[in-house]
């Protein structure tokens, strides 16, 4: 199994505004009613827009491979989550979502059984959707901001 590093760095100061160092920068924030200064999307929503950003790249990838007419992909994500635990009000439910919906309209010449084929094939080769059914490991450490600035 040959595996790849895939490494991002996000930094946040005295606001929510957080700098996220990847191939290409961007900026995670709050809304202003949250207390942020609205320069970009919050956790949730980057979270889901991975989801739905790698349907899309992977259902690219394998009309590619297979060398499909697939016009266009659209991945609409939607997810339910009881706030009250990330704010620290409540510790009775899960701090994460409890489901996940994903509404992917498949512009192509196929029948509704190989658009629905077809979406099987990449919510079974899309890492995201992956990490988001089987657990994976996570490894939080401390480490000093030489450390972190080494790493990028």
């Amino acid at each position: 199994m040959a595996l790849s590093k895939v490494s991002v760095c996000c930094e946040v100061k005295d606001t929510f505004r957080t700098e996220v160092t990847a191939s290409h920068n961007f900026i995670i924030d709050q809304p202003k009613a949250g207390g942020g200064s609205d320069e970009g999307p919050n956790p949730l929503e980057v979270f889901l827009s991975s989801l739905g950003g790698c349907i899309c790249a992977i259902g690219r990838i394998i009309a590619i491979q297979k060398k499909m007419d697939v016009r266009s992909i659209k991945c609409q994500v939607e997810g339910d989550i009881d706030k009250s635990v990330l704010m620290g009000k409540s510790t009775d439910n899960r701090a994460g979502f409890t489901e996940i919906r994903t509404f992917v309209n498949i512009d192509a010449d196929m029948t509704q059984k190989e658009k629905e084929e077809y979406l099987e094939e990449i919510e079974a080769r899309c890492p995201i959707a992956d990490n988001i059914l089987n657990l994976s490991t996570i490894k939080p450490v401390v480490v000093s901001a030489e450390e972190v600035a080494a790493k990028n």
